[in-house]
Parts: C-alpha cells; structure tokens; sequence
C-alpha cells in the first residue's frame, strides 16, 4: 500500500503529547503514534452519512465508512483538522464539528490517537471523487446491518461500537 512522502505530521507518545515531527509515511511504516481527526456526519433527521472510498485511494480502496477524516497536520487541533477534512472530502466548508472523545487504536495499517467529531450538515455535500465514490444517509439501525453485511473500514468498525456505546448523538456532550 503506497503511502505518499512529503506530509508532516506530529509524532505523539501514548500521552498524545507531541515528540517530534515526522513524515507520515515513515510513521505509518514504523509503526509510530500520529493523530487521525475524523467525523461522524449528521442530517438534521439524525442519519448518518456513509460512504464508499474511490477505488484508486491509498487506504482502504472500495471500502466503506461512516466517518470522514484524515492526518492532523503540524500544528492543528483535533477540530481544526476535522473542520478541514470536512470541506476538502464533502465540500461542507461552514460545517462545526464538535468533539466527543479520542482514544488510541491500534489500526489496521498503524497505531494512532483518534479523535471523534460529530456535526449536523445542513447545507448539501459534493463529494470529492478523488476520495468518494459513493454515499447515502443511513439511519443508525441502517448503518449497524450494513457493517454487518458490506466491506466496512476495518478501524472504523470499533470506532462505531464505542461511539454507539456512549450513546453519542448531536447535543450531547460526551467526552
């Protein structure tokens, strides 16, 4: 699986206190802790948006997934970056994600601190077709079957047992 060279990232220890800047590659590669945001979209009726990844992506081509998201950059908050991933995967550039929780997981690809977001979209998405190849609004007993029956993003299946299990949904704060 190709990794692209050249993105910094912040290296993090099991803390997620910065230990240095990194290239992301090499921090997958070595197994070193880094910092994922991602993001649980909302429609204003409660469903949840999922999608189908491009077939040509680097990560988990074909592959579906209810969270939206990337690497936090040098520099950025766990917010900010969600906030970006969020306008350069759907286009939802006014959307405010709020945070609920992180935790570290053990990905599939590599370990990582991932921190989870949720926001309520109320303007239309347009998905970029670089990263997205398909999406629909699920509710959330949609989505559980779906998992269940479709190739899911390996990393987020536990993401979406622990959002399930703290009962998260918009207006409530859950940290």
């Amino acid at each position: 699986m190709a990794i692209p060279r050249g993105e910094l990232i912040e290296r993090v220890d099991e803390q997620d206190r910065v230990v240095g800047l990194v290239d992301r590659a090499e921090a997958i590669s070595r197994h070193w802790l880094h910092r994922i945001a991602t993001t649980v979209c909302r429609d204003p009726e409660g469903r949840i948006l999922v999608h189908r990844r491009a077939n040509d992506v680097s990560r988990f081509p074909g592959q579906y997934h209810w969270l939206t998201g990337g690497a936090v950059d040098v520099g950025e908050t766990y917010e900010q970056a969600a906030a970006r991933e969020l306008g350069e995967e759907l286009g939802a550039v006014s959307a405010a994600p709020r945070f609920l929780f992180k935790y570290l997981c053990h990905g599939e690809i590599s370990p990582y601190w991932l921190g989870l977001h949720e926001t309520v979209l109320t303007e239309p998405v347009t998905p970029d077709p670089a990263e997205i190849s398909w999406y629909a609004w699920l509710t959330e007993g949609e989505l559980r079957a779906a998992v269940r029956h479709r190739p899911f993003v390996s990393d987020g299946r536990g993401a979406l047992r622990r959002y399930m299990d703290k009962g998260s949904s918009c207006g409530t704060s859950v940290r």
